[in-house]
């Protein structure tokens, strides 16, 4: 009797059999229901075989094999166990995440046909500049795989050149994946490639759809009714049969990087992508990974260079530190600052505050006791936010009321300490009462129909003065805003994480290019106390290859990635001794010593060493050969699955983290 071979959504490295006595071949990729445990699961049917390792009285007998949609394809599956090998996640949990949520349900809501929605205004095609047409003239759409960094400084046009070349491979009657980091930046995107190509089906893939919608979009991917599709990092993984250009706009940005479940990089799975289906890949930032611009300085990655803004019009906006060590500060701005503020409002230009810490002030505390308002689950002070008289926590989303006095002494003059989006908005209402003032950032805009909203506010000119965070820092084009300010940049320079320069760095360059995108001349203020650090001069010279060839030369002295290949062991218990515990054991196991070229470091706390009630502990792994890497791991965590671990453990293996 033939018996299937099924992934199915669990924790566990393995396929589960069953038997299927009309089952053939062709169900290969078909969806199928079977029993489990004291219930039915939705798994994926990954191949049919004549007999089973297991007894044949043992196997149970599956469910009905669902013949819609069509069977997932072949290219689907080398995809899913390359980052079931690569992530040492577990190849069912891989598939199955892939899929839209109604697929996955033994009972499918009832779908409804989507809303017809209303075509766009044609964009005309604005004439090419000379370095737009040389890069879109050195990528083949039809001549295997390529992979090429766009590196185009903000304002420089990478998306028109997104749109040639799309423009190319539709007519080749091929499909187009675009991934973006974020949803924020999907609505203005997809509304500009809907104009360009009013007459070709354009879907989009993100988090904020609704289940149905999703699923919709999902099954026109996967029929190839949808010549492109517009996602974020889980669109990486979306069925295409007739795909023939990958895009990663703003690759370099962490977003990409799924931070649990499997923890993955779309970015890179993206390349594997674009690899196994002989197509080129076009990854597209200002300010690249440095990961990226290794490739592309070491010939892995070709390199398309903008270096002017597109619009002639336009210039990159003046850069200048402002020196605040013998400056008085009011709620953190400078005067110069404020000067600044002042002329844009007078030319009835916009101006952005730039402060990527949201809430009113970072913690309250007590003067006279040395109280604080940390979270009682995790190793944070809880972020007040006065507007609605709550403490929150950024981490776990625990919250609080406002006490009225000191917890710990009674004292009732407890004050608020630093600052965030909101202090800053209300001060700046006091400061300039007769302009108009936005603050966007998570708390103010939580949902994409908000989102729109504020960019029709903007673009309406109905704001003079945004106070915002990373939110506003990539992807938007406003034409009146004429000046950046940023404040609290210097937090980064010298924290623990070896990667913060780099964030830092790309964080500010981003938000510098929202100024003087049009005719206006822009320009950039940067507050700090240290003004000849190397990082704010390669800023005021708008130097990302200068910059990158020093951080690069630091993290080759020092042996980091891109140098040198890790992953992570993490583990969460009720205490840390239970964590660290565990991990000792792990770093013991007599596998470990079959892999000389592999290093394991010390176990330690995690950097965040609470969080939801769970103290966290983690141990590196690291090898200057990634096959080497990559031969130690799935042996080490076969073993690790071995090892004894109190019920409420748990544990992680993550490749390539980001974060230490």
């Amino acid at each position: 009797m033939p018996v299937l071979r099924v992934a199915l959504d669990l924790p566990l490295h393995r396929l589960f059999d069953y038997l299927s006595p009309a089952a053939g071949a062709a169900d290969v990729g078909r969806r199928v229901k079977v029993p489990f445990g004291r219930g039915e699961r939705i798994g994926v049917i990954v191949a049919v075989v004549d007999d089973s390792e297991w007894p044949v009285a043992q196997l149970k007998q599956a469910g009905e094999i669902l013949a819609e949609p069509a069977p997932l394809p072949d290219d689907f599956f080398a995809l899913c166990e390359f980052a079931s090998n690569y992530y040492q996640a577990p190849f069912g949990e891989v598939v199955l995440q892939a899929l839209p949520a109604g697929l996955k349900r033994l009972t499918p809501p009832e779908r409804r046909a989507g809303r017809a929605r209303k075509a766009p205004p044609a964009l005309a095609q604005p004439a090419l500049t000379a370095e737009q047409a040389a890069a879109i003239g050195k990528v083949t759409v039809d001549g295997g795989f390529s992979a090429n960094l766009l590196f185009g400084v903000t304002g420089s046009g990478k998306t028109e050149v997104y749109l040639r070349l799309v423009e190319q491979v539709l007519a080749l009657g091929r499909q187009v994946l675009l991934l973006v980091p974020e949803i924020n930046l999907t609505p203005q995107l997809e509304e500009r490639v809907r104009g360009r190509f009013p007459t070709r089906e354009v879907v989009s893939l993100h988090s904020e759809l609704a289940e149905a919608a999703r699923e919709r979009n999902w099954l026109a991917a996967f029929g190839g009714q949808a010549e492109i599709v517009l996602g974020t990092r889980l669109a990486v993984f979306t069925p295409m049969p007739r795909l023939g250009l990958i895009i990663v706009d703003e690759e370099h940005d962490p977003s990409f990087k799924q931070q649990d479940g499997m923890r993955y990089s779309a970015r890179d799975v993206a390349v594997v992508r674009a690899r196994q289906a002989a197509i080129p890949i076009l990854l597209g930032s200002a300010t690249p990974s440095l990961e990226t611009w290794a490739n592309a300085e070491g010939g892995r990655y070709g390199r398309l260079d903008l270096k002017a803004r597109a619009n002639p019009e336009a210039r990159l906006p003046a850069v200048h530190v402002i020196d605040t060590r013998r400056l008085v500060l009011k709620e953190g701005v400078s005067a110069p600052l404020l000067a600044a503020i002042r002329e844009r409002l007078a030319r009835r230009e916009q101006s952005l505050v730039f402060l990527n810490r949201r809430g009113y002030a970072p913690v309250l505390a007590c003067p006279a006791c040395g109280w604080v308002s940390r979270c009682q689950r995790c190793a944070a002070n809880l972020v007040l936010h006065l507007a609605d008289r709550r403490l929150r926590c950024h981490h776990c989303g625990f919250e609080n009321g406002i006490p009225r006095a000191c917890p710990t002494c009674g004292n009732q003059d407890i004050h608020p300490f630093g600052r965030g989006t909101q202090r800053v908005e209300e001060w700046l209402q006091g400061e300039f009462p007769e302009a108009r003032i936005l603050r966007v950032d998570r708390d103010a805009v939580k949902s994409r129909k908000q989102w729109e909203a504020v960019l029709e506010r903007i673009h309406g000119g109905e704001a003079d003065i945004l106070v915002g965070t990373q939110m506003l820092a990539k992807g938007h084009d406003f034409p009146r805003l004429t000046l950046v300010g940023v404040l609290g940049a210097d937090a980064a320079l010298y924290a623990a994480d070896w990667r913060a320069p780099e964030r830092l760095f790309a964080q500010l360059m981003q938000v510098a290019g929202r100024a003087g995108r049009a005719e206006l001349a822009g320009e950039v203020l940067i507050q700090t106390q240290y003004p000849d650090h190397p990082l704010f001069a390669a800023l005021v010279a708008q130097d990302y290859p200068g910059f990158a060839a020093a951080q690069l030369k630091e993290r080759e002295q020092a042996g980091f990635p891109p140098y040198a290949f890790q992953a992570v062991l993490r583990a969460e218990a009720p205490a840390m001794a239970e964590a660290i515990a565990f991990l000792e054991q792990a770093a013991a196991l007599p596998v470990i010593g079959e892999h000389d070229q592999v290093m394991l470091y010390d176990p330690v706390p995690m950097k965040m060493a609470r969080l939801a009630n769970l103290e966290r502990g983690q141990l590196l792994a690291e090898s200057y050969s990634r096959p080497a890497l990559q031969t130690f791991l799935p042996r080490w965590r076969a073993a690790i699955d071995g090892l004894k671990a109190g019920s409420k453990l748990r544990w992680h293996l993550e490749v390539d983290p980001l974060e230490l």
